[in-house]
């Protein structure tokens, strides 16, 4: 990563506070493709590279978890920037997506990871109870955008690209 002037981040839940729009088209895309998003990470030798992901909202941040020593999180390791992109269902756009920038923050709470650990247990079924962590990757937001396709009451049905960054809160873009 370069020297520059770090960009702003806010936690999940200020994002989600700041960013209404936004973030409900993620919450709600990321539900329906049962919590999964594609996560983009840069590689070592600065090329991108897309894995897909299951992140989850927990104690009012959003976590970037998964299964330990695969490329994606050696890459978070290495640079922290990601981008999450819902997953697109169809051209049309029809029911939406939404992109969230940002850089993660590795937790070393082992009482949080346990927390953490319960609430998937409760949730799918899946026992990583009493399991150490080796990363806990916590999102910080720096940007994010949402496009939701909006019909025209008196003409045909238009784009909006609804874009947030930190302190500016969020702006619509009309495409037609």
């Amino acid at each position: 990563m370069s020297d520059s002037v770090p960009v702003p981040a806010v936690s999940w839940s200020d994002f989600v506070d700041a960013a209404p729009t936004v973030s409900e088209v993620f919450r709600r895309r990321h539900a329906s493709a049962a919590n999964l998003v594609m996560l983009a990470t840069v590689r070592a030798d600065g090329s991108p590279r897309i894995s897909p992901v299951e992140p989850r909202e927990f104690e009012g941040r959003l976590w970037i978890v998964g299964m330990p020593d695969t490329t994606k999180f050696r890459d978070l390791g290495r640079d922290p920037r990601f981008c999450l992109h819902t997953a697109t269902v169809d051209s049309q756009v029809s029911d939406g997506d939404a992109k969230l920038f940002g850089r993660v923050v590795d937790v070393p709470d082992s009482a949080l990871h346990q927390r953490f650990a319960q609430m998937i247990f409760d949730d799918i079924g899946l026992d990583l109870r009493g399991q150490t962590f080796d990363h806990f990757y916590s999102a910080e937001i720096t940007g994010a955008s949402s496009v939701a396709i909006v019909s025209g009451d008196d003409g045909p049905d238009r784009m909006e690209v609804t874009v947030w960054t930190p302190g500016s809160g969020e702006r619509v873009v009309v495409k037609h």
